[in-house]
């Protein structure tokens, strides 16, 4: 009984861990060097012609999803990291886009796991295509 109980508080620790770590923006808010688009196992890497006030509607776009907010930056800083929070286990995704010009440059990626199973791409490609 000692064990399954040691099991139940191991794994309660696990999800307060995910749910309430700190995110660091010194970490998470940087430019990232994006030449192409790209997937990965656990990011998404996108650069679209937007026009020079791309950065703008992608913020308000993201601002709309739900459990969403702006972990750093701002629209006249040029770049913004937001965090999304999966619905039920709370699991922090990162994405930061940054404008260079007429393009917005956007790296999406996962904090925990090493695989996303496309969650980032699929968040990343419906607000682009909101754009």
């Amino acid at each position: 009984m000692a064990i399954v109980i040691g099991l139940i508080v191991f794994l309660a620790a696990g999800l307060a861990y995910v749910r309430l770590a700190p995110s660091d923006p010194a970490k998470w808010h940087r430019d990232v060097q994006i030449n192409h688009d790209s997937n990965s196992e656990n990011s998404v890497r996108r650069m679209v012609v937007t026009g020079s006030d791309g950065l703008a509607k992608f913020a308000e776009i993201a601002a709309q999803t739900p459990n969403t907010s702006v972990l750093a930056g701002s629209v006249e800083e040029g770049m913004i990291t937001f965090i999304t929070r999966t619905k039920v286990m709370g699991y922090p995704d990162y994405t930061t886009a940054i404008q260079d010009g007429e393009l917005l440059k956007i790296f999406g990626r996962s904090r925990f796991g090493l695989k996303d199973f496309g969650v980032n791409a699929a968040r990343v490609d419906g607000w682009i295509e909101a754009l």
